[in-house]
């Protein structure tokens, strides 16, 4: 039986600020996708941090307009109940005025996977806030090209002949296929910058797929700030592909990526909870784990996939990091590169004011001025 699993997320509106959506909101989101009949088999919906998630299995494909127009009136209902209650950033997310068919492009991130459902279909949505999408290049890269990190790399047949990448440039809005293993020095050189290149799907050789993930830059749609990108990822486990506990394992180094209060920040990427909010402690970038199983697209789940004692040691790790890296304050790398920064504008307005009191050196003046402080060793 051939299942779509759509993932679309969407941030509209917080308490108090980016922290998380209210309880009527949630429910607002809820009782929009209840009420649309027969179009979906099931449906889960959950938050990471300010970030309404919508998990979503049925037969329509991908890209389906019924289904992105469903999310899209869902969050709008949410986005009602948060102007109402006067919820911070309500309707960040949704950039344009109305929906035009698809919602890619229009603020809302999406992953979604097409296939032939299997006996025991195993899947694991991995939902991120306060960063951007290619937080998931090195967990990804752990999980598919390092055997150091994965021993799935050796032992799984499947997983040892190597697997198609794709990556986008989100500047340029152009992708790239890679194929492992002839292809891994591309890759890696790719993964190196994830502000510009990410993966944003990952198959067999075959064709099967395994992977996707959300790929969107909001800067990059709305011409301004509007919030980080707060990416999903879509990845189908066991058998053929990565074990659910080699998918999770990734995580736990909580590497650096760009995010943090105003989104300006190198900070590492904590593993929390179901349903957690963000920190008020700089906006910590934060990651969920939703492990589903799936029979004839039913749902039984979401396990909470870092929700296990040895995950509070790893939380332990990113505090200890954060803490460290944003001791440094706004100095490099603790601050992202100008480029990268999503406060660029109020950079560009501080640099302005510099080179208004910049003035060319005088050479001559600057020779004599060396000479006149030079000392004779001897």
């Amino acid at each position: 039986m051939k299942i779509t699993v759509s993932v679309i997320k969407a941030d509209v509106g917080g308490i108090g600020g980016h922290t998380r959506p209210s309880d009527a909101l949630i429910d607002a989101v809820k009782e929009t996708v209840k009420n649309s009949g027969d179009l979906l088999i099931d449906h889960y919906i959950g938050y990471c941090g300010d970030d309404v998630h919508i998990v979503m299995s049925h037969t329509k494909g991908v890209d389906n307009k019924d289904i992105h127009k469903l999310a899209w009136d869902a969050f709008e209902a949410g986005t009602a109940v948060a102007k109402k209650e006067g919820l911070y950033g309500a309707g960040q997310d949704l950039l344009k005025d109305s929906f035009s068919g698809n919602v890619k492009g229009m603020g809302p991130g999406v992953a979604e996977l097409e296939f032939e459902e299997r006996p025991n279909e195993a899947f694991t949505v991995f939902a991120a806030d306060k960063t951007e999408p290619g937080c998931f290049n090195y967990p990804m890269y752990r999980l598919f090209v390092d055997a150091l990190s994965n021993t799935g790399l050796i032992v799984n047949k499947s997983l040892a002949e190597g697997v198609r990448f794709t990556i986008m440039d989100v500047e340029d809005g152009t992708i790239a296929d890679l194929e492992l293993w002839q292809d891994k020095p591309t890759l890696e050189a790719a993964l190196m910058y994830p502000g510009r290149y990410v993966i944003a799907e990952i198959h067999t050789k075959e064709g099967e797929p395994i992977l996707s993930a959300s790929t969107d830059r909001l800067h990059n749609i709305a011409g301004i700030y509007v919030g980080k990108d707060d990416p999903v990822c879509l990845i189908r486990t066991q058998k053929l592909f990565p074990a659910t506990e080699e998918a999770g394992s990734v995580f736990n180094n909580p590497h650096y990526v760009a995010g943090n209060t105003r989104g300006s920040h190198n900070m590492p990427l904590m593993p929390v909870k179901l349903n957690s909010a963000a920190t008020i402690n700089f906006c910590i970038p934060i990651v969920q784990s939703l492990v589903f199983s799936m029979h004839e697209g039913k749902f039984t789940g979401p396990f909470d996939g870092f929700s296990t004692p040895d995950w509070d040691y790893i939380r332990e790790q990113a505090t200890k990091k954060a803490l460290a890296i944003r001791s440094q304050g706004f100095i490099h790398p603790a601050t992202l590169v100008p480029d990268e920064l999503e406060y660029a504008e109020g950079y560009k307005a501080r640099m302005s004011k510099l080179k208004e009191k910049m003035k060319p050196m005088d050479s001559k003046t600057v020779t004599n001025d060396r000479k006149e402080n030079y000392e004779d060793p001897d």
